[in-house]
């Protein structure tokens, strides 16, 4: 895009934003233009969670489906606008609440903890939600005797068991993206960067994650970094989540783990759909009032724990 055309669309967002009241929350993974137009960049919770802190009657919410959702059952009175509805997460896809019910019913005692990257429709039937970022905490609150569901993601799962020492019963969803990253590949970097230290998000699957230095979630690479000595790093995630590691450390080297990373929901939103979003106040995000208010208890007792 030439610096014309994109300093004028920056001009008539900036414009539009202030007439409509409007807050623009970029995810991680977004490019670097949405991110860099973004009153809030962060990871799926922590931008709902600033929208809830902000006096804006508008959210225009770039990342997929699932977080926009979120984003509204923790802001209701606030409109929830995506610049691209087609943005959709095939993990959260994964699992239906029909698929969800019947595990259920398979294991009736026990507890539900269910990740943030689901439909509002699944975390209505959840008791507990999580994020990779207190994943391992949710579950350690958990009774020792109690049964435990981890949907939809079973590398996250995978992960977590072994951190916490708890057997879960695990659903076969994954991230596409994230299973892209193959031991070959941080073998590879590793080779050609031997000073680096790899960051791998629990996502990734286990081969992986067993031979990464540290396993974070986005917020926590974001953290890490900053209390570590090495100035090289290999990040296996989506490759988005280069940028803003690059915006707050530009002191240090980041490589992805591998170019393939590279979600392409993510991707869609861009500067144009953002201005269409703000003068259209189109698509507009909704829930039911009652799965708003059931999936609404499983992320106010994940946020009581931690």
């Amino acid at each position: 895009m030439g610096s014309k055309m994109s300093g004028d669309l920056i001009r008539k967002i900036n414009k539009l934003r202030n007439n409509r009241n409007a807050v623009i929350l970029a995810h991680n993974y977004q490019i670097p233009e949405v991110q860099d137009i973004a009153d809030f960049v962060g990871d799926s919770l922590g931008l709902s969670r600033a929208a809830a802190k902000t006096d804006a009657e508008v959210i225009i919410f770039c990342g997929v489906h699932f977080m926009a959702e979120t984003a509204k059952m923790l802001n209701p009175a606030k409109r929830v606008i995506m610049p691209d509805r087609n943005a959709g997460c095939p993990m959260a896809n994964m699992i239906t609440p029909r698929h969800l019910k019947a595990l259920k019913a398979e294991h009736p005692d026990a507890l539900v903890v269910c990740y943030i990257n689901s439909t509002a429709e699944v975390k209505a039937l959840t008791d507990y939600c999580c994020t990779s970022a207190n994943a391992p905490k949710v579950i350690e609150a958990l009774p020792i005797n109690r049964e435990i569901i981890f949907i939809p993601d079973r590398y996250l799962g995978d992960w977590v068991t072994k951190v916490t020492g708890r057997q879960l019963i695990l659903w076969e969803g994954y991230c596409p993206t994230h299973r892209r990253i193959l031991p070959d590949n941080i073998k590879e970097r590793r080779r050609e960067h031997p000073q680096a230290k790899v960051i791998a998000h629990p996502e990734c699957v286990p081969e992986v994650v067993e031979i990464a230095d540290y396993v974070q979630s986005t917020s926590g690479m974001l953290k890490t970094i900053e209390n570590l000595d090495a100035r090289e790093f290999i990040i296996a995630t989506e490759i988005g989540m280069l940028y803003p590691l690059k915006q707050r450390y530009p002191d240090r080297v980041f490589y992805p783990a591998s170019d393939l990373a590279d979600c392409p929901n993510m991707k869609l939103n861009t500067l144009e759909k953002i201005l269409w979003a703000l003068e259209e106040l189109q698509q507009e995000i909704t829930v039911p009032e009652d799965i708003r208010l059931m999936a609404l208890k499983s992320i106010e007792r994940m946020i009581s724990i931690t």
